[in-house]
């Protein structure tokens, strides 16, 4: 906030149109060329731009299912088909189906590590394999919004290392709004294979598209390492408890590396969530063809979860009796 506001004091002037002072920081962070990285107003944005550059009707986009819906409608906005591969069983991500999926059309092959919503995340022999098999006519577009939750598990790998071997062109985007509690001043980046990728991008973005107070935001918050930490602890404690009792309530979450977990339950979800909000509970029910019976919740504090389970079990006792 003691950042924001001194940013704000120079409201009159435009932004830095590029991120200089985030970009040094962050470049130091991750051990990366400047030139390598890109910023959007979210990783959203970056989302949006990149189907822009590389779409046009016709073209193909392999993901998974479910998925994040901006993966989907993005492409399906550019006229683009997407080819949606299913998770496994047991909720984790089918990289050979994703694989198997790709033609000589497919431009983008675009999905969240951790996955957004079921929490599932490629280990480093999948990534190892992804870098190995992806045609050189593909952009990876490997979405690690929730990379910070994912590294609170030990064997937790390096993506930028891991895919410097592919021969294909990548681009690893993270964001602000997640671990480093920032969604409101929307900040998202992107690091890519190589800077030719960065200038496509930069092309299409327009020149302004993170804030001032945005950037020092970030620029801030990235510095703050306490806060990062205690934020990730929550998480960690939380996901783990609230887990136990979603499956004492009997229904069992799905395996997460996320700041969120999946939950299928015996009912609709649609009903399940109009019933929570009776309660003053937010969740989001999914809506995709084969997972409308599950619904995400994010973690946040104990007291918000505790709300959470009181209500969800209230509403599952009340299920025999029409969710009244």
């Amino acid at each position: 906030m003691e950042a924001v506001t001194r940013a704000a004091r120079d409201g009159a002037l435009y932004p830095d149109a590029d991120c200089s002072a985030l970009r040094q920081a962050l470049a130091e962070r991750l051990d990366v060329a400047e030139r390598r990285l890109v910023f959007g107003n979210g990783s959203e944005d970056l989302l949006a731009i990149l189907t822009r550059v590389f779409l046009d009707h016709g073209d193909e986009v392999v993901t998974m299912r479910p998925a994040f819906g901006l993966h989907t409608l993005y492409a399906h906005s550019m006229g683009a088909g997407v080819t949606a591969v299913p998770i496994t069983a047991d909720g984790a991500i089918d990289l050979e189906g994703m694989l198997a999926a790709i033609t000589p059309r497919t431009r983008l092959v675009m999905f969240s590590s951790p996955s957004n919503p079921v929490g599932a995340a490629l280990g480093a022999g999948e990534i190892e394999r992804l870098a190995a098999a992806l045609p050189a006519h593909a952009l990876l577009v490997f979405d690690e919004a929730y990379y910070e939750y994912g590294c609170l598990q030990a064997d937790y790998p390096d993506s930028l290392a891991l895919l410097q071997t592919s021969r294909a062109p990548w681009i690893v985007l993270r964001t602000f709004s997640k671990a480093y509690s920032l969604a409101g001043f929307r900040v998202g980046y992107g690091i890519v294979s190589e800077p030719g990728l960065a200038e496509l991008i930069d092309r299409l973005r327009t020149p302004f598209n993170v804030s001032r107070p945005a950037q020092a935001a970030a620029l801030a918050a990235l510095a703050d390492r306490d806060h990062l930490e205690r934020s990730l602890t929550n998480v960690a404690a939380e996901r783990t408890r609230v887990g136990e009792a979603l499956t004492t309530l009997g229904v069992a979450p799905y395996p997460s590396a996320g700041n969120f977990l999946f939950v299928a339950l015996p009912t609709p979800a649609e009903a399940i969530s109009d019933a929570l909000l009776a309660h003053g509970v937010i969740v989001k029910p999914w809506r995709e063809p084969g997972f409308t019976h599950c619904l995400r919740v994010t973690i946040g504090a104990p007291a918000d979860n505790d709300r959470f389970l009181d209500a969800l079990g209230a509403v599952l006792a009340g299920a025999q009796h029409g969710l009244g």
